[in-house]
């Protein structure tokens, strides 16, 4: 199995050891910098597949380096900001980074997003020319649906669907952004038309507490009210 290499950008010697320690668990390599100067002579000199970028630091802070090292790389990167650098945080996001944590997080939230962002940049860069195949595997953020194998990943962890939650979800996710009602849901799922349109939102709650991280909160399935359900397109 192959060993990633994984940078951490952070002027913070207690969070960069601290996110070390989590890794070299996980069986990473790690490389350190403590800026974004420091960042960019890393990645010229070793092959990284993933950084870890704080967005605030000095010399040289981690929106410059991520547009500065997206001029030849294209590895996931992965930005943390504090909740007060919103701002940055976009802007990170619009110029190449893949994804962000907020300051303060837990160490197997970080964990997730990097083995979810690893999972998809070597599948992605291992495909075969079969354009057919690709067109059967969705991926939306940390989620991804398989509909040959019948698989559902989040974050990198298989996820057991009954085949009418798979079906709701894969309808969702292949149409990502667009609103569904109860009505059409049931109608492309069961091929019939719409008695009992309860049922849907049973099956709604039931594939959010397999994907969410907070169901309460969902980041993905969304509810549009008075109108229906999707799946949010992610950044």
């Amino acid at each position: 199995m192959e060993q990633y290499n994984i940078l951490i950008v952070e002027d913070d010697k207690e969070i960069r050891d601290g996110i070390e320690i989590f890794l070299k668990s996980q069986n990473y390599n790690v490389y350190k910098a403590a800026d974004g100067v420091e960042g960019l002579e890393i990645i010229e000199s070793k092959e990284i597949h993933l950084a870890i970028v704080d967005i605030m630091m000095p010399r040289m802070d981690g929106v410059t380096m991520t547009l500065k090292l997206r001029e030849h790389h294209d590895f996931p990167v992965i930005m943390l900001s504090a909740k007060s650098e919103e701002t940055d945080k976009v802007i990170g996001l619009n110029i190449g980074a893949d994804d962000y944590v907020t300051k303060p997080f837990t160490p197997l939230e970080l964990m997730a997003r990097v083995n979810s962002q690893l999972r998809r940049y070597t599948k992605f860069n291992n495909r075969g020319q079969n354009k057919k195949e690709n067109d059967r595997v969705h991926v939306i953020g940390g989620i991804e649906l398989n509909e040959d194998t019948v698989e559902v990943f989040v974050d990198g962890k298989p996820v057991k669907m009954t085949p009418i939650e798979f079906k709701i979800l894969a309808l969702l996710m292949k149409n990502p952004g667009r609103v569904y009602s109860a009505d059409e849901i049931y109608e492309r799922v069961w091929n019939e038309k719409a008695i009992n349109t309860d049922t849907i939102m049973v099956h709604v709650r039931n594939i959010r507490d397999k994907i969410e991280i907070n169901p309460r909160e969902p980041k993905y399935l969304k509810v549009v009210w008075g109108v229906g359900y999707k799946m949010e397109k992610q950044p």
